[in-house]
């Protein structure tokens, strides 16, 4: 690896920023995302680690933004890739492999009788949008409020605070209702009568569905005739292999997939309904997915590898248990300090989550940053929790250790009310406002 000084970081981080809006192509990665002492590029990751260019190593809660599933450059992974691209990566016609990974999701996944691949999840989620759309012959869209990303195309951008150059009718399209709230399914549909083509959702995130929630929900898009889509790009390949549809016992009409499938590789998948997917065929009536790259083989490859070490190793049940460990390590050290109001674990074990409090209740984003600064300082990037299969018991042990001097430093802050005189640099941002 090559690695470089400050200066030489500094003066790439300006020629980054002068050549690329926020300076990164994922809004996630960019710099006021994190605290300032964070590493500016990534040169490589192992397992859960990874490498900045000056040489520091990192234990990696981000892995790839929920991407990297098994850990960075699993050899396994990387064998097949490689042994595919001495054969070439994309073709003028079709491979079989594309048929064979087609098969296995729809062997694998409860609501899957037909595949098209893409490279993102944003496409997936807009494909499915529009076969709604088309087997509806309705335009209205409703979504989760508290679910702050599905696609960066106009039918969900059109709905958030970054609405711009997004057509005013299509943005009254999207409607937003509270998740675990049925009733307010109800008026939705009551209010729009014949005019819903679809809710898409994730079938979860941090705070668990209650009794029947996901069960009316299907059962009223039944009634009603509204596509049901659930948008398990994260809770795929995590809740369980089958994905969090099996997990809760609830197929939707169709599904997408994509982080954690490929293990960081490019591979995204729409699914569902026969009789929905099927207008997508070239004699149909919708236009679903024509991708030059949707197809190409390390992905594919990548995917199909992913897959079989899911299936041969006990990856699922390692993310959960490591999961629930840290859980109970970060819960008795939050408790041991009486931050309780101030910072709260939530979420499943497989996608744990801190919520940062202000007195009011509210997020308070000074005490995120205070967070992702200490956890720098110790040599982890912990802006979310990503548990991977590499993950391991002396990594767990590292981390609660950095966690612990962590949310002393927190404390400390907060009694002496000077949170934000012990943070370098700017604040951490939201996406959306």
């Amino acid at each position: 690896m090559k690695y470089y000084n400050n200066e030489e970081i500094e003066a790439f981080r300006k020629r980054a920023h002068d050549k690329i809006p926020s300076g990164a192509h994922t809004y996630s990665k960019a710099d006021d995302q994190f605290s300032s002492n964070a590493p500016a590029f990534i040169q490589k990751g192992e397992g859960a680690i990874c490498y900045d260019y000056k040489g520091e190593s990192y234990i990696d809660y981000g892995m790839g933004i929920f991407s990297v599933s098994l850990g960075h450059a699993h050899p396994k992974v990387i064998e097949a890739v490689s042994d595919q691209l001495k054969n070439g990566n994309s073709f003028t016609r079709p491979t079989i492999l594309e048929g064979e990974l087609a098969e296995q999701l729809c062997d694998m996944i409860p609501c899957a009788e037909m595949v098209k691949f893409a490279k993102n999840g944003s496409d997936v989620t807009s494909a499915a949008i529009r076969l709604a759309r088309a087997y509806t012959s309705r335009d209205y869209i409703i979504t989760i409020k508290e679910q702050p990303f599905h696609s960066f195309n106009d039918w969900f951008i059109g709905s958030t605070s970054k609405a711009g150059g997004v057509p005013n009718n299509i943005r009254t399209q999207t409607l937003k209702i509270p998740y675990n709230n049925i009733e307010t399914f109800k008026d939705a549909i009551s209010a729009y009568p014949n005019k819903i083509a679809c809710v898409l959702m994730e079938p979860v995130t941090f705070d668990e569905p209650k009794a029947e929630y996901l069960n009316q929900i299907r059962e009223l898009c039944t009634k009603h005739g509204i596509v049901l889509i659930f948008d398990e790009i994260i809770t795929g390949f995590r809740w369980n292999l089958k994905g969090a549809q099996h997990f809760f016992n609830v197929t939707p009409d169709l599904a997408t997939f994509g982080k954690g499938m490929a293990n960081g590789f490019a591979c995204a998948a729409i699914m569902g309904k026969k009789e929905i997917m099927e207008l997508g065929n070239s004699s149909g009536d919708v236009f679903l997915l024509s991708c030059t790259y949707g197809s190409e083989l390390v992905g594919l490859t990548a995917a199909k590898k992913t897959i079989e070490i899911f299936q041969e190793e006990n990856v699922i049940d390692h993310i959960w248990s490591y999961g629930k460990d840290l859980i109970v390590g970060l819960s008795d050290q939050i408790q041991a300090l009486n931050l309780e109001n101030q910072l709260k674990i939530e979420g499943y074990p497989c996608r744990p989550n801190i919520s940062f409090l202000c007195n009011e209740g509210a997020f308070s984003f000074e005490l995120k940053t205070l967070f992702i600064q200490e956890m720098v300082k110790q040599n982890i990037l912990m802006e979310r929790i990503c548990v991977s299969y590499a993950h391991n018991d002396k990594l767990l042990k590292s981390s609660l250790k950095a966690t612990a001097a962590t949310f002393e430093v927190i404390q400390k802050g907060l009694n002496n009310n000077n949170i934000s005189e012990i943070i370098d640099g700017e604040i951490v941002k939201p996406v959306f406002t």
